[in-house]
């Protein structure tokens, strides 16, 4: 059943088994896991079922440098699905590395390793329907594909990973039906919880109140209460609930808020390849169940260990869009359509570069040199992206000649530094707004730099291709972006020891006996891979570990 707040009277009082907050990618996996498993489950989501501007409004804060991370009401979608609506569809598993406690990464290692998860990671591919749990060109194929990049053999880097696209699925349209009809599921819109009320041992969660816009509210009291309202809500809700605890509900160490890590991203350099185009396959190969597959140039775990660095991976990818001397009359023709762009895509394509007018004379010049190739690669995105339901993920310019530059995603270190904070302003509902304050660190420079560094080494030493770059941008490059698209995570770690820690390995907020957390906030690392697969994976889990806590209850 779905239903709107407005639907109750105000005061009124709502009991059940396990309430979850956030209807995203954890909160949705989560509620349609637990249909018809014998338990009364009530999901509360801020939103409605269609973006509302007042409502995204109530995620708008404060940033301690515009220049590192966007305002916190980009990349979130405060609506039924959540950021599903708009993210990319890229899904990868962690590796096996992530999980591990490296000595030369500071703060790492989970409490428990990739064998954990693995058992969830094929039901999260369904869910995302990224097609089968098959993350390696000889599992995911039955047929060889060409190389990536001919005469490139390293034992450094691995060219046999690959990434799997979901349509992408919007989680919300895809599993609404499903949810609706479901007995035992209640999914209240337009709930946006407002105060968490503890004991007063502070032990356990006694109820929580939601509220809309109107002002109409009610109470929710239930067994077990589950937040997964994302990386940068999550410590919201719990920094903002101080009548019991004083500095936020599971901060006695002041953890909540801290370790936040987002991806180092950027694009840089120039490969150069030698031989006929076909030496070169850079973009998407379609696996037989009708998925967007993609190869990356991944630094191997040994030697990530033997030197001493983060995950990191690469792909080739077109030279710099707002560059016109790229001479493309595809890349030209979309930074001249910029402005139709979507924030979370047009920032990283364009980075917020100014070329003046003249630059964009250059461009207009590329496109009237060759307006055929822009109109077909108009109707390929047409085709393709904008009407078909499994979209082709992104933009693939295939050269005239093999000259591409390196666009390459690393892990980032937790930082305890790297945080966020509360706000002395408040929201439209009375809550203190966020105050983002993330950094990165100088071994995220090394990962990156040093990484750089061996490609262009390996890809010397295989005669495979020249890759050239300013080794004194590397920073700049890895920050023209800021932190990476929305992938918020950390900000509520797992781990066994609270003075460290938020959660314990279940999810269970440490010293509060029915206060579960889904989602990135409680990864303790980044990895180099986009976090939604993990979300859900996760999520299974604490799916797994609720019914169990439910049945001996």
């Amino acid at each position: 059943m779905i239903s709107e707040l407005l639907d109750f009277s105000s005061n009124k009082i709502l009991s059940v088994d396990i309430c979850i907050v956030g209807a995203g990618a954890a909160g949705i996996t989560l509620a349609q896991k637990l249909i018809d498993r014998g338990t009364d489950v009530l999901l509360l989501e801020s939103g409605g079922l269609a973006p509302e501007v007042k409502t995204q409004q109530l995620y708008e804060g404060e940033v301690c440098d515009a220049r590192l991370h966007s305002p916190p009401d980009r990349y979130r979608q405060r609506r039924f699905g959540g950021s599903t609506t708009i993210w990319g569809g890229r899904c990868m598993p962690y590796d096996a590395i992530d999980f591990e406690a490296r000595d030369y990464v500071p703060h790492s290692g989970w409490p428990f390793g990739l064998e954990t998860l693995l058992p969830y990671y094929p039901e999260a591919n369904r869910l995302c329907e990224a097609g089968r749990f098959a993350y390696r060109v000889a599992e995911a194929f039955a047929k060889p594909l060409p190389t990536l990049l001919a005469g490139f053999d390293s034992e450094e880097f691995s060219t046999d990973t690959l990434e799997r696209f979901s349509c992408p699925t919007d989680f919300g349209r895809r599993y609404r039906a499903k949810l609706a009809s479901a007995t035992n599921v209640r999914v209240l819109l337009h709930a946006n919880v407002t105060s968490i009320r503890l004991d007063a041992n502070a032990g356990r969660v006694t109820e929580l109140t939601a509220r809309d816009l109107a002002g109409n509210h009610v109470t929710v009291r239930a067994r077990r209460y589950v937040l997964a309202a994302g990386g940068l809500e999550t410590p919201r809700l719990l920094l903002s609930n101080r009548d019991v605890q004083p500095n936020g509900i599971g901060n006695d160490h002041d953890v909540v808020g801290r370790y936040y890590m987002c991806h180092i991203a950027g694009t840089i350099g120039r490969i150069a390849a030698g031989g006929p185009l076909s030496n070169v396959n850079y973009g998407y190969d379609i696996s037989e169940e009708g998925v967007y597959c993609r190869r990356r140039i991944a630094l191997r775990a040994a030697a990530q260990r033997a030197l001493r660095l983060g995950n990191f991976v690469a792909r080739l990818h077109h030279p710099r869009i707002a560059d016109p001397a790229h001479r493309n009359a595809v890349l030209s023709s979309l930074y001249l359509a910029k402005f139709l762009i979507p924030y979370e895509y047009g920032k990283r394509l364009y980075g917020g570069e100014a070329i003046g007018f003249g630059g964009w004379l250059r461009h207009v010049a590329n496109v009237a040199a060759a307006p055929h190739d822009a109109a077909g690669f108009a109707w390929h995105m047409l085709r393709d992206r904008k009407l078909a339901q499994r979209k082709f993920p992104s933009i693939i310019i295939r050269p005239k000649r093999n000259l591409y530059s390196l666009d390459f995603h690393a892990e980032q270190q937790p930082n305890p530094s790297s945080r966020v904070l509360l706000s002395e302003r408040a929201d439209a509902l009375g809550t203190r707004k966020l105050k983002v304050d993330w950094r990165y660190t100088e071994g995220d420079v090394d990962t990156v730099t040093r990484s750089l560094a061996l490609l262009a080494q390996e890809l010397r030493r295989s005669a495979a291709a020249s890759f050239d770059y300013d080794t004194d941008s590397v920073e700049a490059e890895m920050t023209r972006y800021g932190a990476y698209g929305g992938h918020h995570i950390g900000t509520a770690r797992l781990g066994k020891d609270p003075r460290t820690s938020v959660v314990d390995p279940d999810g269970l907020v440490h010293g509060v006996g029915n206060l579960y957390i889904a989602g990135a906030a409680v990864f303790p690392t980044s990895s180099q891979a986009n976090p939604t697969l993990t979300i859900v994976a996760m999520t299974l889990r604490l799916a797994d570990h609720l019914l169990s806590q439910a049945a001996g209850s």
